[in-house]
């Protein structure tokens, strides 16, 4: 009955015709296997390109916390999808409940402002002493204040002017502004969903990428999976750790300064220190505003405090917290931020870094490598001229002459 079965398999009609039986496979199956994965990554790259950054912010973040998630899990008996549920909750009550507080103060000082521009619309207001009193273009700075910003009614013609010249620019700046609110709202609900994964399922995952990269790298996979989780869970916890205390020690020292909006200039600290060179220019740009309204104590106090503390994070805080085993350079870390806005924007901030310690990271590696291999190599040497050179010398042999 299977003999019969077979010849009516056999004789059914193929869909392109009949083909003939090959013993000898025209490509080698190891081959086609590794070119059909590489079209695959291909095509998933090109189709899903989109969802980059939010799954590189997810997989940065996860590295980040994953020692505090794996404590998470011990606590609470290895439920990976119950903790991966609680870890996305406490970020997002440590991303919610702080960015909550500093937007709801930097409401209530925006609308001091404002109100600040009706009066100054309604009645008029004479130039501010730190406008006055700044050298060489204070007198220039506040006849322009009396004549387009002082006299009542002023600041509404100055804004009927500046809408009416630039009405277009102002839709389509409104049109981008909420366009990127979408897409940042977007992004960052993608990026919980991808984090919610990576919770739940990294153990796993990094098994399997283990056993990967055993098989690609079997002599340097053991140090580089080592190294690399190390290096983004120090870079992205130092960097963010820095610019927070960075953010509300000079905010309390403006406070303390008696300058405006404390808070809102704060917070606009923190995210400059992440940055380099943000922090600096924030409080020597708050110390001359205090020097040229008057304060020349105030504005002094602030600027030397702001220098003993940069001092301090740069050479004690910053090198512990950030690189971890690679200790980042300057330049690379300039290269990273600069890099990470420009393609990635506010994400980018603690992308670029960390991609430029990977470089960093896979750079120093292969320099090990290279000098253990020429270390090898000359040892290899100093054993095959070892014998050669300790072999004693040959004596002459001398040939006895008779005498006559």
């Amino acid at each position: 009955m299977s003999g019969n079965n077979d010849r009516k398999v056999q004789k059914e009609p193929r869909w392109l015709g009949p083909v003939a039986p090959s013993r000898v496979a025209l490509i080698p199956p190891i081959s086609a296997a590794r070119w059909l994965l590489v079209l695959v990554a291909a095509a998933g790259i090109y189709f899903f390109h989109g969802f980059l950054v939010p799954v590189l912010a997810a997989l940065v973040i996860g590295f980040a916390s994953w020692p505090l998630y794996r404590e998470l899990l011990r606590r609470i008996g290895g439920n990976t999808t119950l903790g991966a549920s609680i870890a996305i909750v406490s970020i997002l009550l440590f991303l919610i409940v702080p960015l909550g507080i500093a937007i709801s103060y930097t409401i209530g000082e925006v609308r001091q402002w404002i109100v600040w521009a009706a009066e100054v619309n309604r009645f008029g207001a004479p130039p501010p002493a730190w406008i006055t009193g700044l050298p060489w273009v204070g007198e220039t700075l506040g006849i322009q204040w009396v004549q387009r910003v002082g006299s009542p009614g002023a600041i509404g013609e100055l804004i009927q002017i500046v809408s009416g010249a630039n009405i277009g620019n102002i839709y389509r700046a409104i049109v981008a502004a909420g366009d990127g609110a979408f897409h940042l709202i977007l992004t960052l609900l993608f990026m919980l969903i991808a984090l919610f994964f990576v919770y739940r399922n990294g153990a796993s995952f990094s098994e399997e990428i283990d056993l990967l990269g055993e098989r690609i790298l079997p002599g340097r996979w053991e140090r580089i999976s080592r190294v690399v989780p190390r290096t983004i869970s120090s870079t992205v916890t130092g960097q963010t750790l820095i610019a927070i205390g960075e953010g509300i020690v000079l905010g309390i020292a403006y406070w303390m300064a008696g300058v405006p909006s404390p808070v809102t200039l704060g917070v606009i600290t923190g995210i400059m220190a992440l940055i380099p060179g943000g922090a600096p220019l924030s409080f020597t740009l708050i110390s001359f505003y205090l020097v040229a309204n008057g304060a020349y104590v105030e504005g002094a106090a602030l600027f030397v405090w702001g220098t003993v503390e940069l001092f301090i994070v740069d050479k004690t805080l910053r090198p512990r917290l950030v690189g971890g085993p690679i200790k980042l350079p300057f330049l690379p870390t300039f290269f990273g931020l600069v890099g990470g806005v420009s393609t990635m924007g506010f994400l980018g901030l603690f992308i670029g870094p960390v991609l430029m310690a990977l470089l960093v990271s896979i750079w120093r590696e292969w320099i090990r490598e290279v000098r253990m291999s020429d270390a090898t190599e000359l040892e290899t040497a100093e054993l095959a001229a070892g014998p050669a050179m300790e072999r004693p010398p040959e004596v002459p042999l001398v040939r006895k002459v008779s005498s006559p």
